[in-house]
């Protein structure tokens, strides 16, 4: 088939729907999952009725359960005859709260599928991939990436400094091989994620940060779609919010006013 292949977890929603749509936009195929069959299949009938359903899968994935990564693998290269590229996107948050207040259960929910569902994407994706003889690999940056702890979001933060690790490591280890690992960066995304567990006056308060340094997932995913499929290198790091350009809002937020919240 003409184009790519294209699997990302956690893709029924937010980003990584986004993600979905511009790849089919630009004439590829994609595999969308979710925690649940309903899920999955409501936004591969979804992207279908636009895109064509020859161009679009839907598949549960539990990303913190190996036979199911495996097994999304599998029906990926079934279907469209390959991967090219396989994004770890899925992820869970929590309330944001001091760290002794979240209840274990929690722990263990984020950590399975914030850790171990990268790991298990990982595994299956590069072992699948080297088979092949190409492929691609990115994983997804979020709060916490850069190892500064955030109160309130430790646990989450946690999952995604080890992400950090990994991906450096994975890089490292496919260097000479005929597959690449790389880093998404999105930047701060208005989705739901993004204001789960803020009080109405917090979230009040917090709204001039985000509507200077935020921005809508119809505008990031083009942006990190483009350089997913321009890059050639082992080790890129793709992203949205670069320090120059959170400096520059800043620097001009009195003249570029924004309201992204404004009908949510």
């Amino acid at each position: 088939m003409a184009g790519k292949s294209v699997v990302i977890t956690g893709s029924t929603r937010g980003i990584g729907l986004g993600l979905a749509q511009e790849f089919l936009k630009r004439g590829h195929q994609v595999v969308v999952c979710g925690r649940s069959a309903q899920s999955s299949e409501k936004a591969a009938q979804t992207l279908a009725v636009k895109y064509g359903a020859e161009n679009i899968l839907g598949v549960l994935c539990e990303v913190s359960e190996y036979a199911q990564v495996q097994n999304l693998w599998q029906a990926a290269a079934k279907r469209f005859g390959k991967v090219d590229i396989w994004v770890n996107n899925a992820g869970l948050s929590h309330t944001r709260q001091p760290f002794w207040e979240i209840p274990p259960e929690r722990d263990c929910e984020v950590v399975k599928t914030n850790v171990l569902g990268v790991m298990y994407g990982s595994r299956v994706a590069l072992q699948g991939m080297l088979k092949q003889g190409f492929g691609q690999l990115y994983n997804m940056e979020g709060l916490g990436s850069s190892g500064k702890p955030t109160n309130g979001l430790l646990l989450y933060g946690a999952t995604k400094s080890a992400l950090t690790y990994l991906t450096r490591g994975l890089i490292a280890e496919v260097e000479g091989r005929p597959v690449q690992v790389g880093f998404l960066s999105p930047g701060i995304a208005v989705t739901d994620l993004l204001t789960e567990g803020y009080s109405p006056e917090e979230l009040a308060r917090l709204k001039w940060v985000f509507n200077i340094l935020a921005d809508t997932v119809e505008t990031v995913t083009p942006f990190l779609v483009e350089g997913m499929l321009a890059n050639r290198k082992n080790g890129a790091r793709i992203a949205w919010l670069t320090r120059s350009k959170a400096f520059w809002r800043f620097l001009t937020a009195g003249f570029n006013r924004r309201d992204l919240f404004a009908g949510r």
